[in-house]
């Protein structure tokens, strides 16, 4: 199993937005999981992706996430299974 994070930057008053439009995105993907948070701090949103393997991981963030209107930028961090 693959986890990563995803996290966001989004265009100011733009978050409720893209966590819905991330919501939306995810919902019929071939993710096992997914969590989507607002936070304070350097960033504005975080997704947690589980997914079967690393491949389904990149597929989801580059043809739906990275598509996503109104992201400023973003990150994502492939989880270290190993440690």
């Amino acid at each position: 199993m693959s986890t990563a994070y995803f996290l966001i930057n989004s265009r100011i008053n733009h978050e409720k937005e893209i966590i819905g439009k991330v919501k939306a995105a995810l919902r019929n993907s071939d993710l096992l999981s997914y969590e989507v948070h607002g936070v304070f701090g350097i960033y504005d949103i975080i997704v947690r992706l589980t997914a079967a393997n690393d491949d389904v991981l990149r597929s989801v963030v580059l043809e739906k996430l990275r598509k996503i209107e109104n992201i400023e930028s973003a990150i994502t961090m492939m989880v270290n299974e190993e440690q």
